[in-house]
């Protein structure tokens, strides 16, 4: 029982900082970057660089309109609040039944326990390596 939920919790705190490191030091960003290109067009030929941001500008909106291609209109607030707080509502539900859960208020499975201790710790490490 309780080795469960220790792994759960430690694999929740521990995979997402994993994650990112090994991501940065496998996954080499590239030195093609938009700023890199414009940095050497300053220096080389100034004469361009109007062309480049304009070309910059349409492949944004481009790529946004491509993002946005399935939403008709403006997004309701009420939706993007609803889709803004769906993480932080569960974690906290998940909170509040491990609370119930230590107090004897609530009978919680082992496989139950170890999900929203899964859930919780993941949350939790995901801002360890990110700072958020």
């Amino acid at each position: 029982m309780f080795p469960l939920e220790a792994v759960t919790t430690i694999g929740g705190l521990v995979l997402p900082p994993l994650f990112d490191l090994l991501k940065k030091v496998f996954v080499k960003p590239g030195a093609d970057t938009p700023e890199a290109t414009l940095s050497a067009l300053a220096t080389t030929k100034p004469e361009v660089l109007p062309q480049f941001v304009e070309a910059q500008q349409r492949l944004l909106q481009a790529r946004t309109l491509w993002f946005n291609r399935d939403v008709v209109g403006q997004v309701s607030p009420w939706v993007a609040d609803l889709r803004a707080c769906i993480r932080p509502l569960t974690v906290i539900l998940c909170m509040v039944l491990l609370g119930l859960g230590a107090l004897g208020g609530l009978e919680l499975a082992p496989s139950v326990r170890a999900s929203l201790l899964f859930m919780v710790s993941s949350w939790f490490g995901g801002r360890l390596g990110t700072g958020r």
